[in-house]
């Protein structure tokens, strides 16, 4: 099956953090986000440049974890296959498809995804009015892609081939330590998601887009400026050619500013494995900083404790 049969976009990543005012004043006085709607321990935030109703779901909670991933879909029609495949194929389905409350509605349905994520998918959602985002304007466009962590992205990456089409675009591997990242996409973005070998499930990276390079290298140092902790960059990864500034957030989730994602022919694309190790080109730039141990912790991120179980909204 296509990559471009089912699932058609990233819609939004909906977060719980202990210190919900900070979390939600960096999003949108520092992160470049939009307050659309608000209620008691909970905000919508959208990025000007899009479509989608929010991008980031924040939700007050004791722990720290990821509440869902959310994609879009093309149909109704295509909601419904998409559950009775999950069924048929043993994934439990936290809600059956029906008309979503939040905000823009819609119909979708969520489930757990193999290493016990929240996945929703939905159809038919209310855009909401948006503008372009102007020259020189450092704020993010869009969602771009999230990046996870798995202790066996192997696996992962072929539960998302079989169960939600999506489609290998590239893979770093090691000759020590075999799959490191597999970069999967459901359109001809290069990828909407990554799975990224880790001690265990958590958030590797949130991406953004942003309207050009140099409102990316504006974003970039006006963060850096603000005193936002910069983890890794400004640089510009080989495999599927955005540009990248890793910041990380209030709760140690890392966020990143990206541009100029490479657009793939569905035709002709064929995925590669990509060398990492010692002597291996991570920045085409040369313009970021190593990537040490220190890089590489912060990248695990913490073990999530949303694993396996649904988020109470």
């Amino acid at each position: 099956m296509a990559a471009t049969d089912l699932l058609t976009h990233l819609r939004h990543v909906d977060l719980a953090v202990p210190d919900f005012g900070r979390e939600r004043d960096f999003m949108i006085n520092y992160w470049g986000l939009v307050p659309t709607t608000d209620d008691t321990g909970i905000s919508f935030l959208a990025a000007q440049g899009s479509p989608e109703q929010y991008v980031v779901r924040l939700r007050k909670a004791d722990e720290k974890r990821l509440d869902l991933i959310a994609f879009g879909t093309s149909s109704q029609t295509h909601v419904d296959t998409l559950a009775e495949r999950l069924l048929a194929g043993g994934s439990t389905l936290i809600t059956r498809p029906d008309a979503l409350t939040t905000p823009g509605g819609g119909y979708g349905f969520r489930f757990f995804d193999i290493d016990g994520r929240t996945i929703e998918v939905s159809y038919g959602t209310a855009t909401r009015r948006h503008r372009s985002i102007e020259e020189r304007e450092s704020i993010p466009v869009r969602l771009s892609h999230v990046v996870l962590n798995s202790a066996d992205p192997d696996r992962t990456r072929d539960w998302y081939v079989q169960n939600l089409a999506f489609t290998l675009s590239d893979t770093l591997a090691s000759p020590h330590f075999g799959s490191a990242m597999h970069f999967m996409r459901i359109n001809p973005q290069h990828h909407s998601i990554a799975i990224s070998k880790a001690p265990h499930t958590s958030i590797h990276h949130i991406a953004f887009e942003m309207r050009g390079i140099d409102e990316y290298m504006r974003g970039t140092g006006r963060l850096i400026q603000s005193g936002v902790t910069k983890l890794w960059g400004p640089g510009r990864h080989p495999v599927g050619d955005n540009t990248f500034s890793y910041f990380l957030d209030p709760h140690g989730n890392i966020m990143e500013y990206t541009t100029a994602m490479e657009e793939l022919d569905e035709d002709t694309w064929h995925p590669s494995v990509h060398p990492i190790g010692p002597g291996a080109i991570l920045d085409d730039w040369g313009t970021a900083n190593p990537m040490d141990e220190f890089v590489r912790e912060e990248m695990n991120n913490d073990r999530d404790k949303g694993v396996f179980i649904a988020p109470p909204v």
